[in-house]
């Protein structure tokens, strides 16, 4: 393993998104991340989406470079491997119900007894206090709860999700930062162990950019808008000739300038109506229709020579087939070929953030599952007749 997280141990106790996705991001970065799993099925994202010879693509991206652990926590045996497996590691990462693990005999208490060092990472829909804590909480309700369901979407029209599992997503990276800066606090001998408490809920309200203040003072509520950024302008989405569409972020005064320019609309630019933002901003459709006016005009190519000649920010909306053949991705390292086990190559996403002296890296691809528990028992000192007992006794795969 190699990376700037080299060394550091983490537990994965998750399943699905969040908390896998969070062990995922610390394990490109050479976290030694050892995932435990229920025997017989494992994580059900092996099943979701798009399935290659039984197996989700999505399952061989969520948990590369993770060691597979096939664990029953309902077994004695199987909670004692999973104290001796937290012993000596840095983080837990879980996302089962709160008060979950505390049913098994691994609740904070008992952990923070065994390893004082230990960050414990909690991440659930609603947090481990408050009365909604016990409420069940997938991503797409954080996303509801959380704020951003109501904003995204046509005007008047019915609230949109935004295509992928934001919600689980922003908890993820969250619990990253969280269990980093704990971890940090622990290696630098400003103190032991703690609990980071991620709520989906709150993930996504930390988005939110300054609804609550405008609320609260000015009575404002935010609503739907589809391509537009209400109070700045001109920031929109627009037609081109030949169907396609064309994200342009005008709304810095020389930009827009410029943007008028490039349109042939010197009378806009000049008008000292639009000098400012909240000018622009108080005639918005009458500045996003001059400029559709020459989008449609024009085919998406032609648009963005234009507007990238001029020094003006934007891009076409680009699909997955957009993304795959560009060649800045490409260029990028974003866009990477990797092997699955029967051979067959595929694309996959790269790794972010890029670091110039101790960059991520794909190690392998999501493993069998079980695939690596007679490895991991046998660092913890297990002999091949321990293994062969768990393993009649139920308690391993």
């Amino acid at each position: 393993m190699s990376g700037p997280l080299q060394g550091i141990k983490v537990i994965e106790i998750g399943a699905l998104i969040a908390a896998p996705f969070a062990a995922r991001l610390m394990a490109e970065f050479g976290a030694d991340v050892i995932k435990i799993e229920a025997p017989g099925d494992g994580d059900p994202i092996r099943k979701w989406r798009k399935l290659h010879n039984g197996t989700s693509l999505w399952w061989y991206l969520q948990s590369r470079n993770k060691r597979s652990i096939a664990l029953n926590l309902k077994s004695p045996d199987g909670i004692a491997i999973v104290k001796r497996l937290l012993e000596d590691a840095d983080v837990l990462i879980e996302n089962m119900k709160p008060g979950a693990l505390e049913k098994l005999g691994l609740g904070w208490d008992v952990l923070h007894a065994l390893n004082p060092k230990l960050t414990m990472v909690r991440i659930s829909g609603y947090g481990q206090t408050g009365p909604y804590k016990d409420r069940p909480g997938f991503g797409a309700i954080g996303e509801a709860m959380g704020g951003i369901r109501y904003t995204t979407g046509e005007a008047g029209g019915v609230p949109a999700r935004v295509g992928v599992s934001l919600g689980d997503s922003l908890a993820s990276l969250h619990a990253v930062m969280g269990a980093l800066m704990s971890v940090l606090r622990v290696k630098t001998g400003q103190g032991d162990g703690q609990v980071v408490d991620v709520s989906l809920v709150e993930s996504v309200f930390n988005l939110m950019e300054s609804l609550v203040p405008e609320y609260d003072l000015l009575g404002h509520v935010r609503e739907r808008s589809g391509g537009a950024l209400p109070g700045i302008a001109p920031s929109n989405t627009y037609p081109t000739r030949d169907g396609a569409y064309v994200v342009i972020a005008g709304n810095s005064n020389p930009i827009y300038k410029r943007l008028m320019a490039v349109i042939g609309r010197p009378d806009l630019a000049d008008d000292p109506r639009f000098a400012q933002n909240d000018g622009r901003a108080a005639q918005a459709a009458l500045i996003d229709a001059a400029i559709a006016g020459w989008t449609s005009y024009h085919p998406i190519e032609h648009v963005l020579a234009e507007l990238e000649a001029a020094d003006v920010p934007a891009g076409r909306i680009y699909s997955v087939a957009d993304i795959v053949a560009d060649p800045h991705y490409q260029a990028r390292g974003m866009i990477l070929r990797q092997r699955l086990p029967d051979g067959v190559e595929v694309a996959m996403p790269g790794i972010v953030p890029k670091l110039s002296d101790t960059p991520g890296a794909v190690r392998w691809q999501g493993p069998v599952l079980g695939e690596h528990t007679d490895a991991v028992l046998a660092q913890l000192g297990m002999t091949a007749a321990d293994i062969a007992r768990l393993r009649e006794g139920g308690a391993v795969q």
